[in-house]
């Protein structure tokens, strides 16, 4: 079906279940989900980050981010997971492009606190999941789901990318792309810069509009990320690691590694 709905009550008893991975060791998924907390509180991981949830929290957690469960889940609620497919199938070019977090999630939070429609979006998103006609039911769940994300969205940002600078937007939104695509190839910010037209200057600025750091710092940050993600995620050696993120010699990966995070990538393992 492409989107499944668990409350977290049941999804918790499923994780005493699960064993082709350790549901508390941080590993990377390949679809979306969402946590809508209802009552109580407790934390959850998202790469490598640990979020307080309680009555009223959504977290948002995107393709290709690494999560982890923790022993603190005295919290009640849903989670929705979603495949890519559904989303591309199923929602609005705008609302994929306005909903930041699912493809551009270095430019906002996962977590979205005191979030007051939460109640309302549960009842009404639950009534048609579990409704027996199936005639345009995943049309209308991704409706609901859809309006939901953005109201969100509106609600954590006072001015959208869209209405910010829309052609500013689309050029990093470009530059992550680049980045995620090429990063194993080039770190040197002129060959982004390049492969957009734009000069190495236009760059930075329009990185740090929507990132508050550097274009150097953002491909930086964002090997380090992936070398942690696998890492974590996989059993392969140190030099394939390497290899992997686009150095040749395991002593520069090492290097680099320990200059962004103060220890190496064997002692982070």
């Amino acid at each position: 079906m492409g989107i499944e709905l668990i409350p977290l009550n049941d999804l918790i008893q499923r994780l005493k279940n699960t064993t082709d991975h350790n549901p508390y060791k941080p590993h990377k998924i390949n679809f979306f989900m969402l946590y809508v907390i209802t009552n109580g509180n407790g934390t959850h991981q998202v790469d490598l980050n640990k979020y307080e949830l309680k009555r009223g929290s959504v977290l948002k957690i995107a393709k290709g981010q690494i999560h982890a469960f923790t022993e603190d889940q005295d919290y009640s609620g849903y989670c929705i997971v979603l495949t890519e497919d559904f989303l591309l199938r199923y929602f609005s070019a705008s609302s994929i492009y306005a909903i930041s977090h699912f493809y551009n999630y270095h430019i906002s939070p996962p977590l979205v606190k005191d979030v007051p429609i939460n109640d309302f979006f549960i009842e009404h998103f639950t009534k048609e999941f579990n409704q027996g006609n199936n005639y345009l039911k995943l049309d209308i769940l991704a409706k609901i789901l859809e309006i939901f994300l953005l109201r969100l969205e509106r609600s954590v940002h006072s001015k959208t990318p869209l209405e910010a600078n829309k052609k500013q937007f689309i050029l990093f939104s470009e530059f992550k792309d680049l980045v995620d695509q090429e990063y194993a190839k080039t770190r040197n910010v002129k060959d982004y810069a390049k492969l957009l037209s734009i000069s190495t200057k236009h760059l930075n600025t329009i990185v740090k509009e929507f990132t508050k750091n550097t274009a150097k710092s953002f491909i930086d940050q964002y090997v380090i990320l992936e070398i942690k993600r696998t890492l974590l995620s996989s059993d392969i050696s140190l030099k394939e690691v390497a290899f992997k993120v686009g150095f040749d010699e395991i002593t520069n990966f090492t290097k680099f590694f320990k200059k962004h995070t103060g220890i190496t990538p064997k002692d982070y393992k």
